[in-house]
């Protein structure tokens, strides 16, 4: 499943009606489908089976899900989730990412330098605290710092009496903000994790695709006060899996969605957001893909790089897809003019929602001129601020990210902890500085690649005239340029980072460090295209909000929010599906995958890791592999738990099928489908191809432990 950091998934763009589909849903824990359940399955889910599942689940870092397993703080998601931190953990002489790993013993395990886990809590509404912010008259500059300083007060103050991590989440676009508490681990070590090739089977050309032969998992414990965690809440295994056309419950962070924006809205992603993305996707491939050709430790540096950019290269290809479908862009228009009018008939008969009727009309029209506003605006703030936790497409460099968080941090900090950016709020310190004192490895060359190719991209999309691109540039090419600014920083140490970082303003000043004068310089351009979408973001958030609370004029409260990142709850059948006259069955076999790597004559990336062939005698090869369901995800969503109606784990997702790629705007079961490792395989792999004996009994015996 893709792993979600682009730049155009910062934008909380909310609904307009839609009619659901089937078991289409992602569903928040607070407000859970409880009659479609009943209805449709006979089940009721009781507020004590949903507390479990809920604090049982973790957050991933800033790019997936899992959950605990174990009472011992024992946590699985995928071995994609945790690719980039096998790789941080690597060097020239062990390859983990490309050959795995496994700790026998805690004293084994491996401290991952900048990951952290969150467990949801508690939610509580807050918005009306917020609104009340928002006065009448304020022009979109004035609300949105109105509204963010109301939100870091609300942070801190909940982080100060619950000793959780807490964050304001907004949904509807904006009708609605909860408050969501967090237990946060930051001391995470790594357990296990199987060969690129055993995750990863059929590679490149098997991603969103089905049949699959996939153990894409991973393990990591979560640790406090120098131990294992003891966590109450965790999902017990069950060893058979599912069984076709059972009820299966998936539960996980889904990125984004952007199923129920407006034709404006929808029509900016097909014609500037997504080209502009894939266009970007498209080079970085190239990019790393010449590189790590060159070499096998070349290779290594990059594979973690490569993988992210070639998931997300194919599933904005298929997004884009859906979006150029001629089809689609009629359904949405049909649907948003039946909307409009039932909204005019609200209007017109002076009901009690006439009022809101009027204004959600209006709405539409602030969506349209915000759009128009976004698009001519987007290279600017692509290129030189992007997404606050990623680095800005013209400047793709881990160093660079250090140099402006630490020129950042130096004015902000020195604000009002309501009047800076959010990122720089108190309630987001241990984040920003869990990431800045990371003593990952960082590669010369390897930065020198990125940052010099997205220079080059940068000076092709303002020109080589541009006065801030001549600044940068200095009379030399994009790639000698970025050579001098890694090679000439000292910010891959971690001290002196630690020592800017401290001294603030006044340790930066007398700083001659390359890297840091290049983001104090991009800095206001980078601020003021910032402020340019901060003023749209809250415009379309009041647009929004005016439709939304429209919307429940006409139909009540009966419709999911789009995703946040933050915990919902899917459900469907495991069922397989029609795709080109033939019928494709929902499970894969052990028997299939050595089937299959036969017929390729084992040849990548069809081939089976040596342990594998080593041992596939030991193997039932009527064991199931995969599986799919029709319960509704998104990217986010990898590692979620899969859990059956007695909330048992039954399985972890890991993707979708090519079919559910349109799922970003539309949901659709006829043949999309989420795909998932089924735990009897799980098991059976661990126990019989990696001898990981200590961790079967981990995960099969509640009271077994490990030293």
């Amino acid at each position: 499943m893709h792993l979600e950091k682009s730049l155009f998934l910062c934008f909380l763009l909310a609904p307009f009606p839609n009619r659901m589909f089937a078991d289409e849903g992602l569903w928040l824990f607070t407000d859970p489908p409880t009659s479609q359940l009943q209805n449709k399955y006979h089940f009721t889910p009781t507020p004590a089976w949903l507390d479990h599942l809920q604090k049982s689940c973790v957050r991933v870092g800033d790019e997936g899900s899992g959950c605990f397993v174990s009472p011992d703080g024992l946590v699985l998601t995928n071995q994609h989730v945790a690719a980039a931190f096998l790789q941080k953990l690597s060097d020239a002489s062990h390859d983990y990412l490309a050959n795995g790993f496994y700790a026998p013993t805690h004293e084994d395990e491996k401290r991952c330098p900048d990951l952290e886990l969150n467990v949801l809590m508690a939610v509580e509404d807050v918005t009306d605290r917020i609104n009340a912010a928002v006065t009448p008259g304020m022009e979109p500059e004035q609300a949105f710092a109105a509204r963010q300083k109301a939100i870091a007060e609300i942070e801190k103050e909940s982080d100060n009496a619950s000793g959780l991590h807490s964050e304001i989440v907004t949904l509807y676009g904006g009708a609605s903000y909860q408050l969501y508490r967090y237990k946060r681990y930051t001391d995470v070590r790594l357990v296990f994790a199987p060969e690129k090739q055993a995750a990863f089977y059929g590679g490149d050309p098997e991603n969103f695709e089905y049949p699959r032969f996939d153990l894409d998992i991973g393990f990591f414990r979560a640790y406090e006060n120098g131990k294992p965690a003891h966590v109450e809440n965790y999902l017990k295994i069950n060893p058979d899996g599912p069984a076709a056309n059972d009820l299966v419950f998936v539960s996980g962070n889904p990125y984004q969605t952007n199923r129920q924006l407006t034709v404006s809205a929808l029509t900016n992603w097909r014609d500037f957001r997504l080209p502009l993305y894939a266009q970007v996707l498209y080079r970085q491939e190239v990019l790393f893909s010449a590189f790590g050709a060159r070499s096998l430790e070349n290779e290594r540096r990059v594979a973690a790089d490569l993988f992210i950019v070639q998931n997300d290269r194919k599933w904005a290809a298929g997004a884009l897809d859906t979006l150029l479908d001629p089809a689609f862009f009629e359904k949405a228009f049909q649907s948003e003019k039946v909307f409009r009018a039932e909204l005019a008939s609200l209007v017109s008969h002076r009901a009690g929602g006439g009022a809101a009727g009027q204004t959600a009309l209006q709405a539409f029209n602030r969506i349209a001129q915000a759009e128009g506003d976004i698009a001519q605006s987007l290279n600017k703030y692509a290129f030189f601020e992007g997404v606050p936790s990623v680095t800005p497409q013209g400047f793709d460099s881990e160093l660079f990210y250090i140099a402006r968080t630490l020129v950042r941090a130096a004015e902000e900090r020195s604000k009002p902890n309501g009047d800076r950016l959010p990122e720089f709020q108190d309630s987001n310190r241990v984040t920003l500085e869990l990431r800045l004192f990371s003593d990952a490895p960082m590669y010369d060359d390897v930065e020198a690649l990125k940052l010099g190719s997205s220079l080059t991209d940068l000076a092709c999309r303002f020109g080589p005239a541009n006065p801030l691109v001549q600044q940068i540039l200095r009379g030399k090419s994009p790639q000698e340029r970025a050579v001098e600014f890694v090679t000439g920083t000292r910010l891959k140490e971690v001290a002196v980072r630690r020592q800017l970082y401290a001294g603030g303003a006044s340790a930066l000043k007398p700083s001659s460090d390359p890297m840091l004068a290049l983001a104090a310089l991009v800095d206001p351009t980078a601020r003021a295209a910032r402020k340019v979408f901060d003023d749209v973001k809250e415009t379309e958030r009041e647009a929004y909000a005016d439709i939304s609370r429209a919307r429940f004029a006409l139909e009540g409260h009966a419709a999911y929010p789009d995703a946040t990142f933050t915990l919902r709850l899917s459900y469907g059948p495991v069922v397989g599906y029609e795709e080109n006259g033939h019928f494709i069955p929902p499970f894969t076999s052990f028997g299939g995958l050595c089937r299959q790597a036969a017929e390729h004559q084992n040849r990548p990336p069809f081939n089976l890791t040596k342990s594998w062939q080593n041992r596939q005698k030991r193997l039932d090869p009527q064991t199931k592999f995969d599986f799919v369901t029709t319960a509704d995800t998104a990217g986010g969503n990898s590692g979620s738990p899969v859990v059956n109606e007695g909330g048992e784990f039954v399985g972890i997702l890991f993707d979708t099928n090519i079919q559910s790629l349109a799922w970003e705007f539309a949901y659709d079961d006829r043949q999309a489908r989420s795909v998932c490792v089924d735990a009897a395989a799980i098991l059976e792999a661990l126990d019989r191809i990696y001898d990981a004996k200590a961790l079967v009994n981990e995960l099969s015996d509640e009271s077994a432990t490990r030293h």
